[in-house]
This record gives structure tokens, sequence and C-alpha cells, in this order.
């Protein structure tokens, strides 16, 4: 959770456990889950969701896994993060590049905005790979596609690394780590949400914080099917073939 008791322009509290402020309703989840920290928090009721918000909760974030099978997960994240210098039109060619690359490694990926400056490429898993397995392979991604076009992107994070590129951040694939949940909002001015959207929506997308919580309700009443239909259905896994296709050993 990203907890702004104070407003957004207050200090914002990001906050994985309950232990230094319970939260009525909030589900802990089994110490034997992961071992050696705090009890995780779920939110799986409108109670617990209610909750949170009055505990001035305005970021939702997830792992990469769904409880009881954490040691698994059933996704990866590329979230590209541009230099912020660059026009949006990169960011569009580069989300599309990206989508290529998995369309040729027999991935199917799904997409939604961040809510802030980037796009999230989401790419469903069976949950039978580890940890280190899924994150090396999303790494090896990012390193083919800087390999492949190092004038537009990064594998390497820092924002020296990033200038006039896009870094493809695929460090929200360790144990522990997470993104920001989908139409969740954004705790920065304008109260931007992350957004779904279909795979052909992206070229005539205008930006990555478009919607909010004032407008986005127009779209969920008029966009018809729902952009991740079928993204628990996908039922793809990693294989030796994609290992050997990005050159790994």
């Amino acid at each position: 959770l990203v907890r702004a008791p104070e407003g957004i322009d207050g200090e914002l509290f990001f906050q994985k456990h309950t232990e230094k402020l319970s939260i009525p309703h909030i589900t802990q989840l089994d110490t034997a889950l992961f071992p050696n920290h705090a009890a995780l928090m779920t939110i799986d009721t409108a109670e617990a969701l209610i909750s949170a918000a009055q505990m001035g909760t305005i970021e939702l974030h997830t792992w990469n896994a769904v409880a009881p099978v954490l040691d698994h997960p059933d996704r990866f994240v590329l979230d590209l993060d541009p230099d912020p210098a660059l026009p949006w039109k990169r960011m569009v060619e580069a989300t599309q590049l990206t989508q290529t690359l998995l369309d040729e490694l027999g991935l199917q990926s799904y997409l939604k905005t961040s809510g802030g400056k980037g796009l999230h490429v989401m790419v469903p898993l069976e949950p039978v790979h580890s940890w280190t397995e899924v994150k090396a392979f999303s790494q090896a991604i990012a390193q083919y596609m800087a390999k492949l076009m190092p004038q537009h992107f990064s594998a390497v994070s820092g924002p020296k690394n990033r200038i006039g590129k896009i870094f493809i951040d695929y460090l929200r694939n360790s144990k522990g780590a997470s993104t920001v949940a989908a139409y969740s909002v954004r705790a920065r001015e304008g109260l931007a949400v992350s957004v779904p959207i279909h795979r052909d929506e992206l070229a005539d997308l205008k930006g990555a914080n478009i919607w909010t919580i004032r407008n986005l309700m127009p779209r969920l009443e008029e966009q018809g099917e729902d952009p991740w239909a079928g993204i628990d259905e996908a039922g793809q896994q990693i294989t030796a073939e994609m290992r050997e296709r990005l050159g790994m050993k």
C-alpha cells in the first residue's frame, strides 16, 4: 500500500505489513508462505478496501504471485520507464517492439498504463517456474532489446543510463517486489489511474496518465470487452527454445 494520510502533497508511506498499523478487515497471510518476514497483507473484500482507503491508502501494489503459491510467479512484468524528455511516440514504438519480440518468442502479453510516464507489459505464466528463473528470463529480454537497439533501450537502472532511452525495468520480477495494480489510483498530481488497454489502442494512446479518477468511469462504461480477457487462461511457460533465442546459457 502507498498511504498518504496528509494528501499526496504530504509524506507518503509504503506499507507491506500490518504490524505497525492494523487495518480492519485486511487478511494476514500465513507467515510460513514467506518465512523470515512479517505476515503479508491481502485485500480481498470490499470491507478491507474501504478500510485501507480510510487509512489514507491511495495506491495498491501486488506481487507477481497469488497466495498460497507464492514460490511460483504467475506472470512477469516489463515496466517500460522512459527518459522524461522523450516524446510519447517513442514510448509507443518501444512498447510495440517489446510486444513483437514476445510474439516471436510465443508469449502472449497484455498492456496497461502506469498512471505515470510509462507502460507495463504483463506476461501471464503458469505458476511452475521459480522466481530466479522468471527474473533471469525477463532480464534476458531487457538485455536482448538493449543489445539489439542500444540507441532506444537500456537494461541498466539509474537515470544516467536512460538518457534519451527507455529503461526496461525487469527488477519488479524479484520475489517480494511489486507492481501497481490495474485500476489503482496513483499518488501523484492529477490522481491518474493505471488502466488496462487493448493492444489495438496503443497506437492512438496519448499518454500513460490520461485516465484519472475524474474521467475513468466513462471509459469503463464504453470499452466493451475487458482488455485483459483471457489473461488467466493463457497457459504459458518459459521454454528452453525461448531461452536459447535470447542467448541465455
